[in-house]
């Protein structure tokens, strides 16, 4: 699954997308299911809440359980179906963060990102929801999941898609079923290193979540 990640921040948005920002917004280094998070999309990366809510749900409540979507299912899935054909987005990132059990109280966090430094983007999805009783509108977007990768497969079994730059046009495109995109990305090409259990709580979001650290004993890393 994905359940936290390190968004990217404005200026890199606007110059990586060659789009204009009009809500400003800060770089979160704990970005965490329910926060107001950059999300790319045609032209513009809107701040969009973590947590998609189907147009057609009554109460905003399922979005606790729509975070991810899987790639296998995006497509027929009753919350996701409509928004996997005409409403794919990117959404930005330099790492994500995984947890690896070492005992049954112990689980070291760990950050994944890409060897040589460089940002790159998850397969998502965006929907607009309108509260029942006011009618005002609220955008929110999911992260879809695929199999992990031969890095991530000793702490997790799933891991978001992450998209190749050269993709980015069709992902985002009128093209009905791209589904073939949605695949684990190379583990050649990414890295991972232990970080803080300060990432346990999103109240922590600084720079130093992602700083290396020694990590616990019998730990991958």
């Amino acid at each position: 699954m994905c359940g936290r990640y390190v968004s990217r921040e404005q200026a890199a948005i606007e110059r990586e997308y060659n789009i204009r920002v009009r809500n400003p917004f800060e770089r979160v280094y704990n970005a965490a299911p329910s926060m107001l998070l950059p999300v790319v999309r045609a032209g513009e990366a809107p701040p969009m809440r973590w947590g998609l809510i189907p147009f057609w749900s009554k109460n905003a409540k399922i979005g606790y359980s729509t975070i991810n979507a899987k790639a296998e299912t995006v497509a027929t899935a009753p919350a996701f179906r409509e928004a996997f054909k005409s409403r794919r987005c990117l959404i930005p990132a330099d790492a994500f963060y995984e947890w690896q059990k070492i005992d049954a109280k112990t689980k070291q966090p760990f950050a994944i990102g890409m060897k040589d430094g460089s940002p790159y983007a998850f397969a998502g999805l965006w929907e607009r929801w309108r509260e029942p009783a006011t009618k005002e509108p609220l955008e929110t977007f999911t992260v879809i999941t695929t199999d992990a990768n031969e890095l991530l497969e000793a702490m997790h079994d799933r891991m978001p898609v992450i998209l190749a730059p050269a993709d980015y046009a069709r992902w985002l495109s009128e093209e009905s079923d791209p589904r073939d995109l949605m695949r684990p990305f190379s583990a050649d090409l990414m890295r991972m290193w232990p970080i803080s259990t300060r990432v346990n709580k999103p109240e922590n979001d600084d720079a130093s979540i992602i700083e290396p650290i020694e990590p616990a004993t019998d730990a991958v890393g």
